[in-house]
């Protein structure tokens, strides 16, 4: 069984079980995902059109992680003015593990389980690094520390020097 879904402003093909890469989406990493606007379902010949939307159809998912796609260049030039403008965006986005597929009385369920290991854990073992490379790099959350009661000492002024006599005389 399959649908398609608009989210975003676009429009994806999804079954149960598909890693999805959709616009930013709220939530962290693990919470549940449903997109309630199914323009169409399948299942072999049979296909289910909406106006615009299917009734009581519902693809939900789990929410895997929020990143940055890939950067967008912008150059901007005019020529024969010496004008040259370079500029670069990085768009969030987010990535979704689809579920389950429900309507028409039918539902469709993806029975995997769902890792969310973060994507520096697992490219330090593709490198072969291993688990023992990884705290270094992934910063641990730090509790605030109550404040000390004690202020510091304050330091002594230093005596000031003598001023250098001169001799009467002298011009």
């Amino acid at each position: 069984m399959y649908a398609v879904i608009k989210t975003g402003g676009k429009q994806y093909r999804v079954q149960a079980g598909d890693l999805l890469v959709v616009e930013k989406l709220e939530g962290e990493p693990g919470a549940a995902v449903a997109f309630g606007e199914v323009l169409m379902l399948g299942e072999g010949e049979a296909v289910t059109v909406g106006a615009p939307t299917v009734d009581g159809a519902v693809v939900s998912g789990t929410l895997i992680e929020t990143r940055k796609g890939e950067k967008v260049k912008i150059f901007k030039k005019i020529r024969r003015q010496g004008y040259r403008r370079t500029r670069g965006h990085r768009q969030f986005e987010s990535v979704v593990r689809v579920t389950s597929v429900t309507g028409a009385g039918k539902e469709a369920k993806w029975e995997g389980t769902i890792d969310l290991t973060p994507k520096v854990i697992l490219d330090a073992r593709a490198r072969g690094l291993g688990d023992a490379a990884v705290p270094a790099t992934i910063p641990a959350p730090v509790e605030a520390a109550p404040a000390k009661a004690e202020a510091a000492p304050k330091k002594k002024a230093a005596p000031k020097k003598a001023a250098a006599k001169t001799e009467e005389g002298e011009a």
